[in-house]
C-alpha cells in the first residue's frame, strides 16, 4: 500500500493497547491496513521484555505497579503518563528485513525529534535507545513476526522517574534514566511530541503518512475508539 498512516489515540490501558497491536499486526498482514504508526501514553505500568532477570525486578515504591510480560526484546521498563510511547505496524520488506537496522532506524527517528528541542540524542555502541549525554531518554524493544513488526519506542517526555528507580530498567542502573522535563527549561506537551514524532517517522521510513483516528482505524479491524482527529499529513 502507498498510504501511510499515523494515529495518536491518547492515554490507553496497556494491555488493551496490547491487543490492540496484534488486531493492527493481522490486519496489516492480510492487507487490510497500510503501514501505521500508533502513538499513545499509558497508565503506569512495568513491561518485561524476553531478556528480564529477576534482578532487573520493581521493589521499594514501585513494587505496587502492575508488571506485565511480553514479547518483545530487552528487560523491563515503566510506561506511564507523561511518557510517548509509539508502537509502528510495519510490513519490512527486502531490504528493510534486517532487526538490526530497523532498531537503529527507530534511534533515528528520536535522535531527529531530539534535534528539534535542540538536544544532541545519540545511539550508543552494544546498547539499545537514545541518550543525552550519558543519561538515557528513550527505549526500544520491538517484536517482529512474518517481518510485521509491533511493539517500538518510549520516550520519556515529563513522567515521574521515581518508578524508573524502583527497577533496572532495560537491566541499567536506574540514575541513568532521564525526560525532556529534566533535560530543557519548558517541556513540551505530549500531544506536540507526539506531531513531531509522526514527522521525524516520515522523514526516517519515507512517503506520506496522514493522520488518522482510532475510528478511522475501527472501519477497519474492531479496536475501541478513545480518540478522534483530523486529516493531518506529516
Amino acid at each position: 500500500m502507498d498510504q501511510r498512516w499515523v494515529c495518536w489515540a491518547g492515554r490507553v490501558g496497556y494491555r488493551q493497547a496490547w491487543a490492540w497491536q496484534q488486531e493492527l499486526r493481522e490486519g496489516r498482514r492480510l492487507g487490510r491496513l497500510p503501514d501505521l504508526l500508533l502513538l499513545v501514553e499509558h497508565p503506569p505500568t512495568y513491561t518485561c521484555g524476553r531478556a528480564t532477570r529477576p534482578e532487573h525486578l520493581p521493589a521499594g515504591p514501585g513494587a505496587g505497579i502492575e508488571v506485565v510480560p511480553v514479547e518483545r526484546g530487552g528487560s523491563i521498563t515503566y510506561h506511564g503518563p507523561g511518557q510517548l510511547v509509539g508502537y509502528p505496524i510495519l510490513a519490512l520488506a527486502p531490504p528493510e528485513q534486517d532487526l538490526h537496522r530497523y532498531v537503529r532506524r527507530l534511534e533515528e527517528v528520536l535522535i531527529r525529534l531530539l534535534a528539534g528541542y535542540g538536544l544532541k540524542g545519540r545511539a550508543r555502541p552494544g546498547l539499545t535507545g537514545v541518550w543525552v549525554g550519558e543519561e538515557k531518554v528513550a527505549a526500544i524493544g520491538v517484536h517482529v513476526r512474518r517481518w510485521i513488526t509491533i511493539h517500538g519506542f518510549a520516550l520519556n517526555v515529563n513522567p515521574e522517574l521515581a518508578p524508573f528507580r524502583a527497577i533496572q530498567p532495560c537491566g541499567l542502573d536506574s540514575r541513568v534514566v532521564t525526560s525532556l522535563a529534566a533535560l530543557l527549561s519548558r517541556p513540551p506537551a505530549l500531544e506536540e511530541v507526539a506531531s513531531q514524532a509522526g514527522r521525524c517517522f516520515a522523514e526516517v521510513f519515507g512517503g506520506t503518512w496522514e493522520q488518522v483516528s482510532p475510528a478511522g482505524l475501527g472501519e477497519r479491524v474492531p479496536l475501541p475508539v478513545p480518540f478522534a482527529s483530523g486529516g493531518q499529513s506529516f
